[in-house]
């Protein structure tokens, strides 16, 4: 399972439990699949390992068979083991480098890359690639574990994400996260018709009560969430959407689409994930970051083509029912 899936939805009285409702898009899977499903950055293996080791429950009764089905309303509690020490290794994993100088590495990252090792997922990962890549010059303000780290993109995004190489750095780009002066945006394909050619979603985000996986619109210990977005072509049941990010909370652009009952295609945790494209997961690119120089002060900007998979949706969608421009 994903750490950072574990920090989002534990209870404040069970430090090492994970509960969650299956929905209607879960319902009829098998447990380990849906585990793997919810937990985004998790492995089937890893949930496997967990189910047969006792840690499962369905309706507070112990599941002992990985192949057992879920039914809708079923109540799914997951008791993590301990926490082990982590560190991550170098591994000479391929980058695809955007941008870099002394102070900065901004990687293109491929969906399905785990940016930091986490219990399942402790290899293979941005982190193992940059530690091979940087050497022992990443910034150590997160840890052993997150070296260099000052945000994140989810598993299944693609796109750009900058590295720090040393605490300098660090700080100086965290500075300019926190001031919200990042210029990021983001490329999404939508479900259904978006009415206005513009706008603005501001609305608070939190944990979901019913599935702690997940962020909804909330005023219940929310943060502030506002995303722009802007059309840039039409589908009739589907819409090309930019989406540029004034704040960056964890899955913002995906529960804010979802709140305005448009969630995004593939998206098998905010929407039922089903589609006639083959996408098996969010179809969110990470196409331009911007920020200012730690050491030199000037504007940097990177931009990152759309990748295969989402270029060949758009294809099919034009070829299907034309491109209507707003």
């Amino acid at each position: 399972m994903t750490l950072e899936t574990a920090e989002a939805v534990v209870f404040e009285t069970a430090a090492e439990t994970l509960v969650f409702e299956i929905d209607e898009r879960l319902a009829g899977a098998r447990i380990d699949a849906a585990l793997s499903a919810v937990a985004e950055d998790g492995s089937r293996s890893y949930a496997q390992k967990l189910i047969v080791s006792g840690q499962v429950f369905i309706n507070g009764a112990p599941l002992l068979s990985k192949k057992e089905k879920v039914k809708r309303g079923d109540l799914v509690t997951l008791k993590l083991p301990e926490p082990k020490d982590i560190e991550a290794k170098p591994e000479n994993i391929p980058l695809v480098i955007a941008y870099e100088d002394a102070d900065v590495l901004v990687v293109d990252k491929p969906k399905g890359m785990v940016v930091h090792p986490a219990p399942g997922n402790e290899r293979g990962t941005l982190v193992n690639a940059a530690l091979y890549h940087c050497g022992d010059s990443l910034s150590s303000i997160n840890g052993v574990v997150r070296p260099g780290i000052v945000h994140r993109l989810d598993k299944d995004t693609s796109g750009l994400i900058v590295i720090a190489k040393n605490d300098a750095a660090h700080r100086f780009l965290a500075a300019q996260f926190e001031q919200r002066t990042i210029n990021r945006k983001y490329f999404a394909i939508v479900h259904d018709n978006l009415t206005a050619d513009e706008g603005t979603i501001a609305a608070p985000l939190g944990r979901d009560p019913k599935n702690r996986l997940k962020r909804t619109v909330t005023t219940v210990n929310s943060k502030e969430a506002v995303t722009h977005f802007k059309v840039l072509e039409r589908f009739g049941s589907f819409t090309l959407i930019e989406a540029r990010l004034e704040t960056g909370r964890t899955h913002q652009i995906r529960a804010h689409m979802a709140c305005t009952k448009h969630p995004l295609l593939g998206d098998r945790l905010y929407g039922s994930g089903k589609n006639a494209f083959g996408v098996d997961s969010q179809m969110l690119h990470a196409g331009v970051l911007g920020f200012v120089s730690p050491r030199t002060g000037a504007m940097i900007e990177c931009t990152s083509a759309l990748p295969e998979e989402f270029i060949r949706v758009l294809q099919r969608l034009r070829e299907k029912t034309g491109a209507l421009y707003p």
